[in-house]
C-alpha cells in the first residue's frame, strides 16, 4: 500500500534527492516531462530547488510513498494571471519505472484533483506527449 501526502515545506533534504532522483530516473526512461536525456542528478535537484523556493507558497506538491521511499510525485501549480484565479496546472506525475502498473499515478491524480476542488481550483490544465502511457490514464479519468 502506498500513502499520498503533501510535501512537507521546507523539503527535507532526503525528500529532495529522492525527487531529484525520480526526475532522472523518468527523463532516462523517455517521459514527456520537459527534460531530454541525459539529465544528471545534480542539474535535477538544481530544477526541484529553484521550482520549489520559486512556487512553494501557492503550489501544492504531492508525493507517493513507500515507507520512507518516494516512488511518485505530481504538482498543482495555479495561474498566475489575475484574471484566472479559477486555474491551475497540473505538472510533472511521474511514478519510478520500478512502481508504474500499480495505480500509484491514478492515485495521485485522484488526490491532486481534490487538493484543486478544495482550494477553489475550477478549471485545471496538464500537457502529455500523444502516444505516452501518461496519455491513456489522463483519457481513462475523463
Amino acid at each position: 500500500m502506498f500513502v499520498i501526502d503533501r510535501l512537507s515545506i521546507p523539503v527535507d533534504p532526503s525528500d529532495l534527492q529522492q525527487l531529484a532522483d525520480l526526475l532522472v530516473d523518468a527523463v532516462a526512461s523517455g517521459a514527456a516531462v520537459t527534460f531530454l536525456p541525459p539529465l544528471s542528478s545534480e542539474q535535477s535537484l538544481a530544477w526541484w530547488q529553484g521550482t520549489i523556493e520559486r512556487s512553494a507558497a501557492r503550489a501544492i506538491y504531492l508525493v507517493a510513498r513507500d515507507g520512507a521511499l518516494i516512488v511518485g510525485t505530481v504538482q498543482l501549480q495555479p495561474a498566475s494571471a489575475p484574471n484566472q484565479p479559477h486555474r491551475a496546472e497540473i505538472a510533472k506525475l511521474i511514478v519510478h519505472r520500478e512502481f508504474q502498473r500499480q495505480g500509484i499515478g491514478r492515485q495521485l491524480m485522484e488526490a491532486i484533483e481534490l487538493e484543486a476542488a478544495l482550494h477553489g481550483f475550477l478549471l485545471l490544465t496538464l500537457d502529455t506527449k500523444h502516444g505516452d502511457p501518461a496519455e491513456r490514464l489522463y483519457k481513462s479519468l475523463g
